[in-house]
């Protein structure tokens, strides 16, 4: 869910809105453009519905209108039956601002393993990384499989303290927004657990998916994605997606786009790969992405896992309800429920994100109560 940047003496995680910043990033940062498609067109729109007053939370009441204040939300979209019924931005966004996922772009690059799979470029999750990266042998990512990568369970040491100066993550972000490598800086990792034994959240696990990506598809991820994702779901605006010093793509979460387009991917999911009559993603790898499969991935506290949240590949699952969510640090979402026939997508710049470890830090419960109202109200 995140990473570390400087621009314009701004910190992440200092306690300033952010938002002037995330709209951006295609300018703070190296970015390759992800070109709008050429048969783009607007998504329905169905009967306008408000937003549910309030929600609960451990029995306490949440105003619905302070709680998106108080997270500096920047947008909401939400869709019910494939059609937009609200859509609402604050901070001087709107329909066509380019707002930075962060790590909700790990949700594409999912979609993208998915669709290589599919097509055979890659022959199986149950390969080894370094039969695509071979420059990464010796490092923690020798012989995983990429399943294990897939379901942020490498086994690579790592730590993702975003309030953490010294964090891992922290001296990473300061490697790729300084010109470094990812790749270099992936190829560096050391192992701790076992693959496939537990679940660590690990942005790197991503780049490392991106890395296997650009071997097996011979190009980059920027025109993979337009071709197989972006041109067929027919989004309304460019995409932009930041690269290292290498201008290699920022996998772990660099991709940049208007709400909309974002939750094109839930509406894609929640059809299971189908769009307007047309199979993008086999069926069989989104419901595997979004089903855990083993104890250390099952939503709720075990010893086997960092954060109580499940895990499919590179999808969250909140709880044992169905519904599947990509999150992006500073409260970023793609959330979909399938009984519902629901899709959220959220942008957002929450000043107070991750300044500690403490859950109002996060504020992760109260965005899924929130969403889970929704679904039962709109």
């Amino acid at each position: 869910m995140g990473q570390y940047w400087r621009s314009k003496d701004t910190k992440m995680f200092s306690g300033q809105l952010q938002a002037d910043n995330f709209r951006q990033m295609a300018s703070i940062l190296p970015a390759r453009v992800v070109r709008r498609s050429s048969r783009s067109r607007p998504l329905e729109r169905g009967t306008p519905c408000t937003l549910p007053g309030a929600f609960e939370v451990n029995g306490v009441s949440f105003d619905t209108v302070q709680f998106l204040d108080s997270v500096d939300t920047t947008g909401m979209i939400v869709l019910r039956d494939d059609r937009v019924i609200h859509e609402s931005y604050w901070h001087g966004y709107d329909a066509t601002t380019h707002a930075i996922s962060w790590s909700v772009g790990k949700s594409f690059v999912s979609a993208l393993m998915g669709i290589a799979v599919d097509e055979g470029a890659i022959r199986s999750i149950e390969d080894p990384v370094t039969r695509y990266a071979p420059e990464l042998a010796g490092s923690a990512y020798d012989g995983v499989r990429l399943k294990d990568v897939l379901q942020m369970s490498s086994g690579a040491r790592w730590n993702e303290d975003y309030s953490d100066p010294s964090s891992d993550l922290n001296r990473f972000g300061q490697v790729r927004t300084s010109g470094g490598s990812v790749n270099a800086y992936c190829a560096q990792t050391q192992r701790e657990y076992p693959p496939g034994t537990y679940n660590r959240y690990n942005t790197l696990d991503t780049c490392v998916l991106g890395m296997v990506l650009r071997h097996a598809i011979g190009r980059s991820l920027s025109d993979y994605l337009h071709e197989k994702l972006w041109e067929p779901l027919g989004t309304e605006a460019d995409g932009y997606w930041n690269v290292d010093g290498e201008g290699i793509e920022y996998a772990g979460g660099g991709l940049s786009a208007v709400l909309r387009d974002n939750a094109r991917l839930g509406l894609l999911y929640l059809h299971e790969g189908m769009w307007d009559g047309t199979r993008i993603v086999s069926a069989e790898w989104v419901r595997n992405s979004v089903t855990p499969d083993a104890p250390h991935l099952m939503p709720g506290k075990r010893p086997s896992a960092q954060l109580p949240l499940g895990y499919g590949f590179q999808w969250w699952i909140p709880d044992t309800t169905g519904v599947y969510s990509a999150i992006g640090i500073y409260n970023q979402f793609i959330y979909v429920d399938p009984s519902a026939r629901l899709v959220i997508a959220k942008s957002s710049a929450f000043r107070d994100f991750a300044r500690s470890p403490k859950p109002e830090h996060y504020r992760m419960e109260e965005h899924f109560a929130l969403f889970r109202t929704m679904a039962a109200s709109m």
